[in-house]
């Protein structure tokens, strides 16, 4: 399992769920495949710090849900991995959960999965790769008793 470090600039994730420190652990946790041992840092913040972060590392100027940041560098023997970020805006989450139909909760757990996977080289760039990933993405989900994350949305 890798060592996730958890910073909350945000208190609403709080309030929104109790336990969330170890809700995002047990999710990460439960998608982890890849080299042992790793690190994993998590910032569950709000739309304007992940604005910042897009325009500043994408180009794009406006908030999104979920941002990796992916080292992809993997040591060679058994030196710890530090795997990468994943940061997480509020505003976003909620909103995209109330427009879909889902519980925060729901589609927090998605948001994380799909970090996760970033962080161990799964994209969604073509059209494979993304059929790839979202098919873990589903999988992952009903294995932890949520829905397909995909079922009503147009592809």
């Amino acid at each position: 399992m890798p060592d996730i470090q958890i910073q909350i600039n945000d208190k609403r994730y709080y309030r929104r769920l109790k336990g969330i420190r170890l809700f995002c652990q047990n999710i990460i946790q439960s998608v982890w495949n890849d080299y042992e041992p790793a690190e994993v840092s998590l910032v569950l913040a709000d739309n304007q710090f992940v604005w910042d972060l897009n325009k500043q590392y994408r180009g794009k100027d406006s908030p999104t849900n979920v941002l990796s940041f992916e080292t992809g560098n993997r040591p060679t023997n058994s030196m710890p991995w530090v795997a990468g970020d994943i940061v997480i805006a509020y505003e976003t989450v909620l909103q995209e959960a109330k427009a879909q139909e889902k519980t925060f909760e729901s589609h927090l757990a998605h948001l994380l999965i799909h970090g996760a996977l970033h962080l161990q080289g799964y994209d969604h760039i073509n059209m494979s790769d993304a059929r790839e990933m979202e098919a873990l993405e589903t999988s992952y989900m009903l294995k932890l008793g949520y829905e397909d994350p995909y079922k009503d949305l147009e592809m």
